[in-house]
């Protein structure tokens, strides 16, 4: 069993590169110990993926160097 992971106190927070209305966007929590917390903006009370830190970092690596392919 996974442990729980308290995320009422997280600081939320969106890209720069969002648009102006705050649609098709997620936000991720910073200052989660091992994991980072995404979700959908427009929709924050539904589910949250927690990605393991290294994933998160490999994965923000790929978007900024264009390495995503369909």
């Amino acid at each position: 069993m996974r442990p729980r992971i308290d995320l009422t106190a997280a600081a939320w927070r969106t890209s720069s590169h969002s648009n102006a209305d705050g649609g098709d966007c997620v936000e991720v929590a910073d200052g989660v110990p091992t994991v980072v917390p995404v979700r959908d903006s427009k929709a924050p009370t539904r589910a949250t993926l927690l990605m393991p830190s290294a994933a998160w970092g490999h994965f923000v690596t790929a978007v900024r160097h264009d390495g995503l392919t369909a």
